[in-house]
């Protein structure tokens, strides 16, 4: 009797702090998700309709297709434009922009919803690979709160997370449909494997699975994470793993055949347009890489990625702030915790299997591409994000074992609260940093309005609210492109409207066969962007310069970013060029190139190069150039205008690939037809007064190497005398 009496007082006990767990455990999860909440709301949702202020430009090709597809223009993938883009991120703008309307919270919504539901993702996740031992079967409760919470929180509150999220990437929706597919599964397969929910759950798992290859190129590596870590639970090979495959094949059916039903319509797509396919992966082909061999390339991003763990990351303005690394020191030393504990322990713990798979094959994709120029590519890692904020969170844990080893008084009953407060603290202090760097530090900046394309958006805006009619067309100059697909996305005036690229190629000729292109034109109205704004590169004044000459300036409106004059009775029955003649010099390249003629001038007046040309305080001026190549030539060609001074000292240099009006490289020129270009040069502020020479160097862009003028074998030719005065 005394011993059943001594068991049941066991057992009561033992009830009573099950019970007590569950209370604590209860109220931890509450406070983290609110934590989660807070943090997510503040750094992926507030001020989303102004911040970020623009539209980045390969991104608004999302908002381009959404317009399209609201007309009734539906695809699995939209090939079109920005190297081909997979359909969900375009859908999802599209059901925003129909109740929203085109606009900047329209546009950047859906992918930062889908940042946000991913830290939630991520920390049911951790719940569920940490929050029971799979080797005992026992309870792991505060194993996974901690794993759990420290990795959603950090990738709640991280800088580079917050960044992708607020500008729009469709990429954002590649860690969550991932996150989302890992957690059913890890759900299901852990149920009684004839429980009806075991199998919808896997079947659910892989029709999310197969939502992937809509999402973000990367994920065609996905399927490698599955296979692999099937492949895990058979090893050691043998008898166990032949019971293994005949214990759970039936379910591994079921989520391949779930997941290549749902992907099957973007499958049979590229099986049908192949070039499609390997389009963007061929522009980012290691073999683009001039400086290396493939195999340098990929050791020198291995190196790359494996450094944004603590110690440097992107300098991508648009993916980042200031080169921050995608971890900071201390994140790292845990995360690397994580990694070692993860590789002791992956045959015995699956959930350590799965964090190393999933990290190295996600990571692979940004290793196997070029990057130009800017180091690593947080945006083609992102896959990746998950597992790495969870191995953060493993790291933690296994530091807390080993303190609770060298104090074993310490109770549950305290240790249990602590944790939850030092994670909820960590998840708040981390977000409360990322408000400052996002809000204070980079919000504001002017390199912050550069990287958001945030002019072209306050143009968009401001030109559709404008009264004009459909016989006018707006020229919006910008440095970087022809067409910015953020503006076309935004821009809903009745006036056409065109971006075109202010100091390149072919400007007058761009500008003609827009004009010629409208039946009627009534006026022309030229953006011209306010001097503040040197981020955007200059070179506006030539479009105006173009106009004056074969228009009637008419006025002036001023507004925040710009002012747009406006121009009648436009001359369209000559050919519209900056220059009434092409001068000497003429020069014969051995590379198989020739300078046929040169102009140089101002506005829409051409300046002599035969005599010292006078720049006074303006230091800006064009130069036109008409070339031919010779045929067979397989060269890329490029120029560099060099200033001199008195003395033969370099003092400032422009250097520009050689592009005919379609864009194509020297290689692909048509033999013996003139093309001619168009460069804007702008002499720095603090280049002192005095007399200059403009010399011309043409070289090999691939080798470097320059190419000599034929019969005087030098590779600098003088086109122009400049006599620089005080800038204004």
């Amino acid at each position: 009797m005394a011993d059943t009496d001594s068991v049941a007082g066991f057992s009561g006990k033992l009830t009573k702090s099950i019970r007590r767990d569950r209370v604590q455990a209860s109220l931890v999860v509450l406070a983290i998700v609110l934590a989660l909440t807070v943090v997510v709301v503040v750094t992926r949702l507030y001020r989303l309709s102004e911040v970020p202020p623009g539209i980045i430009n390969d991104e608004g090709a999302n908002g381009v297709d959404a317009l399209q597809v609201l007309q009734g223009e539906h695809a699995v993938f939209f090939a079109e434009k920005a190297s081909g883009r997979e359909a969900m991120a375009i859908y999802a703008t599209a059901v925003a922009t129909h109740f929203l309307g085109p606009s900047l919270l329209a546009f950047h919504l859906p992918a930062a919803l889908a940042s946000a539901a991913t830290v939630f993702a991520v920390f049911c996740l951790g719940l569920l690979l940490f929050g029971r031992d799979e080797v005992s079967g026992r309870s792991g409760l505060w194993r996974g709160l901690t794993v759990a919470g420290v990795g959603s929180g950090l990738m709640a509150a991280s800088i580079g997370q917050t960044f992708l999220a607020r500008g729009g990437f469709r990429a954002n929706f590649l860690p969550l449909i991932l996150s989302l597919s890992l957690v059913m599964l890890w759900w299901a397969w852990r149920r009684p494997g004839q429980s009806r929910g075991a199998w919808w759950g896997v079947a659910l798992a892989g029709a999310c699975a197969g939502l992937l290859p809509y999402t973000y190129i990367p994920a065609r590596f996905t399927p490698f994470i599955f296979f692999f870590l099937g492949l895990s639970f058979l090893i050691p090979f043998g008898s166990s793993a032949m019971d293994r495959i005949r214990a759970e094949w039936r379910k591994a059916a079921v989520f391949a055949a779930a997941a290549g039903l749902v992907a099957a319509p973007i499958l049979i797509y590229f099986i049908l347009n192949p070039q499609d396919f390997f389009f963007r992966s061929q522009e980012v082909s290691l073999t683009n890489d001039a400086q290396r061999a493939p195999i340098g390339a990929f050791l020198n991003n291995v190196v790359d990625y494996l450094l944004i763990f603590g110690v440097r990351g992107d300098w991508n303005g648009e993916y980042n702030f200031a080169g921050k690394p995608l971890l900071n020191p201390w994140e790292a030393l845990f995360f690397w915790a994580g990694v070692g504990m993860s590789s002791w322990r992956w045959r015995k713990q699956p959930a350590y299997r799965l964090l190393l798979i999933w990290l190295g094959v996600m990571l692979l994709p940004a290793m196997l591409a070029y990057n130009r120029g800017n180091g690593p590519n947080s945006l083609r890692i992102i896959g990746a994000a998950p597992a790495v904020y969870l191995l953060v969170g493993v790291g933690i844990w296994e530091t807390v074992r080993l303190l609770k080893v060298r104090m074993p008084n310490v109770s549950r009953a305290i240790a249990a609260p602590l944790v939850g407060v030092l994670v909820t603290g960590l998840i708040v202090v981390q977000g409360v940093y990322a408000y400052r760097i996002y809000f204070h530090n980079w919000l504001g900046t002017a390199h912050f309005f550069a990287a958001a394309d945030a002019e072209l958006a306050e143009a968009a805006q401001v030109l559709s609210k404008q009264p004009s009619d459909a016989d006018s067309v707006y020229l919006i100059p910008y440095h970087l492109s022809n067409g910015h697909y953020g503006f076309d996305y935004l821009y809903q005036g009745e006036a056409s409207a065109h971006v075109i690229h202010s100091t390149m190629t072919h400007l007058p000729q761009r500008i003609e066969s827009i004009l010629e292109a409208n039946e009627a034109v009534s006026s022309v109205k030229v953006v011209d962007w306010n001097d503040e704004l040197g981020w955007i590169g200059g070179g506006e004044e030539h479009t105006v310069a173009l106009l004056e000459k074969y228009g009637t300036y008419l006025g002036s409106e001023q507004h925040t970013y710009f002012q747009v004059h406006t121009f009648s009775d436009i001359a369209l029955d000559r050919s519209w060029t900056f220059y009434e003649q092409l001068g000497p010099p003429s020069v014969d390249y051995d590379g198989g190139i020739s300078l046929l003629g040169i102009a140089l001038g101002q506005g829409d007046t051409q300046l002599s190069t035969q005599q010292r040309i006078n720049l006074g305080p303006e230091r800006t001026f064009w130069i036109a150039k008409q070339w031919q190549t010779a045929p067979g030539l397989d060269k890329e060609f490029a120029v560099s205008l060099r200033l001199h001074d008195s003395e033969g000292g370099g003092v400032y240099q422009r250097d520009i690939v050689l592009l005919n009006p379609n864009h194509s490289r020297t290689s692909n020129w048509t033999p013996e037809q003139p093309v001619e270009t168009l460069y804007h040069m702008e002499i720095p502020p603090d280049l002192k007064p005095g007399e200059y020479e403009l010399r011309l160097v043409v070289y090999d862009y691939q080798s470097m190497k320059p190419t000599v003028e034929l019969g005087v074998w030098e590779p600098e030719a003088v086109i122009a005398n400049l006599q620089v005065s005080e800038s204004r």
